[in-house]
């Protein structure tokens, strides 16, 4: 039961989270840090962890408190990151030919699949790197993106760069804002402001393709 509060609490509010964490664990920290990214990007499962608002939190920890060295985090992550993305993508190419032979397993529809390829077909690489900054969608379109087939080595040349963009934008921007006292007080609004702005070309893509068809 702690570990399901614990769980609920840092989707709620993951800067109070960490700071505590942090305050009784110190070290240990980098530890969850890399768990939580590695668990967002690498099981498709768990697609709602707070991927941005966790970044920004730690950039925005770095700054006001010294505890986390934003020069070691930053790899780390990015680290985690590309971990989570592989296994993601071996997953889907191991499994992508069950999935494509049936209609719906969970909440995965062959339709996807075969719509994710031809957007990867279409956009090409900048597809995986847009696809980072969005959430829920980071999480699944590694494996989509194995389970459609997509060639590894252009895969990971546009994941790396993602991940490498991803982490380290949202991590420094937290950074350099996290000494700013209305920041730290508005953290929330920060956050959704984040997320919105990552989900807005999701938004004018479905509001193109609605307008398209009428």
């Amino acid at each position: 039961m702690e570990l399901i509060h614990f769980i609920i609490d840092f989707l709620k509010d993951p800067l109070t989270v960490l700071q505590q964490f942090l305050a009784e664990y110190d070290k240990l920290t980098y530890a969850l840090l890399f768990l939580v990214i590695f668990v967002e990007t690498g099981l498709i499962i768990m697609p709602l962890l707070p991927g941005d608002s966790l970044l920004f939190a730690v950039g925005l920890l770095a700054a006001s408190t010294g505890q986390l060295d934003i020069a070691l985090v930053i790899p780390l992550l990015i680290g985690a990151a590309l971990l989570g993305d592989n296994i993601n993508y071996f997953v889907g190419s191991r499994f992508g030919h069950y999935i494509k032979s049936r209609e719906k397993i969970l909440f995965l529809k062959r339709e996807y699949i075969e719509q994710t390829e031809e957007f990867y077909a279409r956009h090409g690489g900048i597809a995986v790197i847009l696809a980072r900054f969005m959430p829920i969608i980071r999480t699944v379109a590694p494996f989509v993106a194995g389970a459609g087939s997509m060639r590894y080595p252009r895969y990971i040349l546009f994941c790396i760069i993602g991940a490498a963009v991803w982490v380290s934008s949202i991590t420094l921007l937290g950074y350099f804002l996290g000494t700013n006292e209305w920041v730290k007080a508005n953290f929330e609004k920060v956050v959704l402001s984040i997320i919105f702005i990552s989900v807005l070309p999701m938004i004018i893509g479905f509001i193109k393709v609605k307008f398209g068809k009428k």
